[in-house]
Order: C-alpha cells, then sequence, then structure tokens
C-alpha cells in the first residue's frame, strides 16, 4: 500500500522488460460513476499506475484537451472530496496504483493533514502537486510521509541543473520529467534536448524517470523510454476517452509498453 506498492511495482514492471505507461484521467469527466471502470479498464489494459487529475478552476499546467475535460467535470459538481470517497469505495477491488494529480488550491481547502489521511484510506498511493515548489512543500510533505503516499516531483528543462538534481533525489515513487517548454497537450515531436534530459534526470534519481507532457503516439513513447523509464500520456487519453474510443488507448498502451513492438 503507499508509496512500496507504487515503487514494487514499477520496479517489477521495468525488471520484466516493459517500458513503463502511465495514463491520466480527468476524475469526474464522464462522471464519477464510471471512475471505478475506467481505473479497471486501464489496469486490464496494461497499464503500469493511473495517474487521476482532481479538477480545478485555475489549471496552470493544463493545455486545451485536459483543461475542457476539468470544465466537464466541475460542471458535474466534482470535487476533490467526492473523488476521495469514491476511490474509497472501491480500493480493495482494484490493484493498480493510483497517483492523484492535484494543484495546491484544493489541499489547502480541504486541509493538509486531513488531506494526507484521506488518501491513504482511499488507498491512493502517490500525490502531484504541480505548483508547489520545493520551497514550500514541508507544507504537506510530512502529512504525507506518515501515510506512505508518495511524493512525486516534477522535473522541467528550464530548471538549472542543481535543482533538478534536488528534485530528482527528492522524488518518491517516480521522478515526472516534463520533456516540452509549456502545458500539457499532444505534440508531434519533442526536442532533441530531450533524451540528454531525461539521462541526466536518471543519473541523479533512485526511483524511474517517467517523461510526461506532448506524449501521443506509440512511437513517442517507445523513443522516450530510450533513455527514461517510460511516460505518461495524459491529453490523448483524455481524448480517446471523451470519443469512446477504448479499443485505441488499450492499443496505445499495448504497443507503447512492449519494448519489441515495431510501430
Amino acid at each position: 500500500m503507499g508509496k512500496a506498492k507504487l515503487e514494487n511495482t514499477l520496479n517489477q514492471r521495468k525488471e520484466s522488460g516493459q517500458n513503463l505507461f502511465v495514463p491520466y484521467i480527468m476524475a469526474g469527466d464522464g462522471g464519477l460513476e464510471n471512475l471505478e471502470e475506467r481505473i479497471s479498464f486501464l489496469e486490464e489494459s496494461g497499464a503500469s499506475a493511473v495517474e487521476l487529475g482532481i479538477p480545478f478552476s485555475d489549471p496552470v499546467a493544463d493545455g486545451p484537451t485536459i483543461q475542457e475535460a476539468g470544465i466537464r467535470a466541475l460542471e458535474k459538481g466534482t470535487s476533490l472530496s467526492m473523488v476521495l470517497d469514491e476511490l474509497a469505495s472501491f480500493r480493495k477491488e482494484r490493484n493498480i496504483p493510483v497517483i492523484l494529480m492535484t494543484y495546491f488550491n484544493p489541499i489547502l481547502i480541504y486541509g493538509p493533514e486531513r488531506f494526507a489521511l484521506a488518501c491513504k484510506q482511499a488507498g491512493v498511493d502517490g500525490v502531484i502537486i504541480p505548483d508547489l515548489p520545493l520551497e514550500e512543500q514541508y507544507i504537506v510533505s510530512g502529512y504525507l510521509k506518515e501515510n506512505d503516499i508518495a511524493f512525486i516531483q516534477l522535473a522541467a528543462m528550464t530548471s538549472p541543473d542543481e535543482r533538478l538534481a534536488e528534485l530528482a533525489r527528492r522524488s518518491e515513487g517516480f521522478l515526472y520529467a516534463v520533456s516540452v517548454i509549456g502545458t500539457t497537450g499532444a505534440r508531434t515531436s519533442h526536442n532533441e534536448k530531450v533524451q540528454g534530459f531525461l539521462e541526466m534526470l536518471k543519473s541523479h534519481s533512485n526511483v524511474p524517470v517517467l517523461a510526461g507532457f506532448g506524449v501521443s503516439n506509440a512511437n513517442q513513447a517507445i523513443e522516450l523510454s530510450k533513455s527514461g523509464d517510460g511516460v505518461i500520456v495524459g491529453s490523448k487519453i483524455v481524448d480517446l476517452l471523451h470519443q469512446g474510443d477504448t479499443e485505441a488507448i488499450r492499443q496505445l498502451i499495448q504497443d507503447s509498453t512492449q519494448t519489441n513492438v515495431k510501430v
């Protein structure tokens, strides 16, 4: 349970020769009543873990696709407390690690100590807070540690090497390498410097390094996994779910995780 479960699951996948693949979905997009079914589908399709976004009115790291998904979720009344309650209701039915991606404001309103405890009770294994810098993480980090919740760090190419090394050392579960300059959203290609960036992060990190932002197809996933350990795919997954094209999601996960697949 918690941090150990996330790290053990990812390491076992790595040791078996698979590229790691973490799909992102927006909680409440399509209705919270569909959350269990969607997580179960992603688990059955071969996802390594699931990143679950909490809808927020000012999502500074998100591009248009995820912003729109957040708006749809908010229009259905989705809140952090509702998501945690829903996750708790089927925690025993799932084995795949679940990571919450939330901005800090909902945590602050909920209460950092109460949030960490509720995450544990809901079976959440890790947390990503994109707008909380290193210098202010003490507000929540101690509570997450007490409840064995992995605190996953984001590392961006625009940060100085010294700061990147510190982020890599601190990250738990995995290190989220932001592989583009800008917000989330599908890209047709990545900057040629990304491979070196991922290799540098791996040299400092004790946990897997996953590339996120802009990954939209298996070719990109496999290419980025050569220097890192796998990928996080958000906008493409959110878009395909909204379209109801689950088969395309299943194929994307399978093609991206198998290192010997020709795409």
